[in-house]
């Protein structure tokens, strides 16, 4: 465990080429400065994804801080990372509620998922990393991963955005803006500063429009500020979120259990940039770091908080100052703790108007979904292939049309979670079936443009596996 950091160099500079390892840190002025850098590049999805959950940011903001002392002290200072809530299961979140859950509920259910994430990360650090390359396939992780952000699209289509829908075009299009105008640092906050515009925005809108008609959170159409800032007075300055306990339901469960592929593809994907990053491989750890993320989503869940994951708007600061110290995540968990003390704070982001949350979902969602097919495109994923192509269709038209499948009156599968199985279930069983040539093809020449099917004796891609 390295909780005595070595000083490296003069601690104020490191030289050309230098980076400062995980064991190291520059002067607390400057580590302490880069913890507060950390907070601010995770705060936006930290806190917007429980609000689009329904589930307290103060809460949310507090645990984050504790589940990434956590994940350093669990992963004995070797991973640099910071633990925010999970975007992944905002979808999920949706359908739970949908289906008459509560808080409770969707905390219960992000719960087990947490149970069984940690348990993946046991059987990954006995047999090795490779298992998860054999289990889920970049085919299979690209599907999962796009139907779980498409599969959101009526969420902000018909919750958020016709709460106020200009100003929903107006947070899209900054947001759209900051994401491709701004560099460095501000491009990876550009969520959070839509957030911030929207707000402006909103405030703006009430002085010279007045009231809006239109539907409430409720979904009741009524004249209301789009900004109601009537809660944020009243609001203490110092107070200890409220806390609640989980409750389980099966069909909840089945819900959010899929999302587990995406979170193991997420800590992977981390893992191997920071070992990149530091020159330190990090293989061997790959199983104890998912085991620590799972434990503290459940560490999180279980007091009512979201789950949590490893952040890549915090690795992108790491390669930016090309600092990699341990003791700057110390000094950012410091900062979310308290915080995540300051009720005014939440109540400040409770006031978000829903017009706001349409612009930034409209963008987050399909960007959510999108990744799917750069895993595709990154490891050669070749969808000519029928193999490939038959049950990824399936099961994406599966999640984003929410088709269901009932099975008895209590228990019936959609969306999401008949998405994955379908993707998952019909991969391994078709690759089981099918001929040599379509479970390992030889690499294939370009098609010509227009070129459509796939020629069964023709060579194809690689079968989407990892090298």
């Amino acid at each position: 465990m390295r909780l005595g950091w070595t000083l490296h160099g003069d601690g104020r500079n490191p030289a050309p080429g230098q980076v400062v390892g995980p064991g190291e840190r520059l002067t607390w002025g400057r580590t302490v400065g880069l913890g507060a850098q950390h907070v601010v590049a995770m705060f936006g999805a930290t806190f917007v994804a429980p609000i689009l959950m329904g589930l307290d940011p103060n809460l949310a903001v507090l645990v984050s801080g504790a589940a990434t002392i956590f994940f350093l002290l669990a992963t004995g200072g070797r991973i640099p990372s910071y633990l925010g809530s999970s975007l992944s299961f905002v979808g999920v979140a949706a359908v739970i509620r949908a289906q008459g859950g509560d808080s409770a509920t969707l905390t219960g259910a992000l719960l087990v998922v947490g149970a069984v994430l940690a348990a993946c990360g046991a059987v990954v650090r006995a047999l090795g990393a490779r298992v998860i390359h054999t289990v889920l396939p970049p085919v299979v992780t690209g599907a999962v991963v796009m139907l779980i952000g498409f599969n959101l699209a009526p969420v902000a289509a018909g919750t958020y955005w016709p709460q106020d829908q200009w100003t929903a075009l107006l947070t899209m299009s900054f947001t759209a803006l900051a994401l491709v105008v701004l560099r460095g640092f501000w491009s990876r906050i550009a969520i959070f500063l839509g957030l911030l515009f929207g707000y402006a925005v909103s405030w703006l809108f009430d002085r010279v429009l007045g009231r809006i008609h239109s539907a409430n959170g409720a979904g009741e159409v009524t004249d209301h500020w789009r900004l109601d800032l009537s809660g944020v007075a009243g609001a203490d300055w110092i107070g200890f979120p409220t806390l609640h306990g989980p409750s389980f339901s099966a069909s909840a469960i089945l819900v959010a259990l899929p999302v587990v592929v995406a979170l193991i593809a997420e800590n992977a994907g981390h893992v191997k940039a920071v070992g990149e990053m530091t020159g330190d491989p990090l293989d061997d750890r790959l199983g104890g770091a998912i085991m620590a993320d799972g434990a503290a989503t459940v560490m999180s869940t279980a007091v009512g908080g979201p789950a949590t994951t490893t952040y890549a708007e915090n690795i992108g600061v790491m390669a930016a100052t090309r600092v990699y110290s341990t003791a700057a995540y110390w000094c950012a968990a410091g900062f979310a703790i308290l915080f995540g003390l300051c009720p005014k704070f939440g109540a400040v982001v409770a006031a978000i108007p829903g017009g706001v949350l349409g612009g930034i979902t409209v963008v987050l969602y399909g960007m959510i979904g999108l990744l799917g097919a750069q895993i595709w495109i990154h490891n050669r994923v070749d969808l000519t292939n029928p193999l490939h192509l038959v049950p990824v269709a399936a099961g994406v038209i599966i999640g984003i049309g929410n088709v269901t499948l009932t099975f008895t009156h209590d228990f019936e599968l959609s969306g999401i979670a008949l998405g994955t199985l379908i993707v998952v279930i019909g991969y391994h069983g078709l690759r089981a079936l099918a001929p040599a040539h379509l479970r390992d093809p030889r690499p294939a020449p370009l098609l010509d443009a227009g070129t459509t099917g796939y020629d069964a004796g023709a060579p194809g891609h690689d079968d989407g596996a990892a090298r």
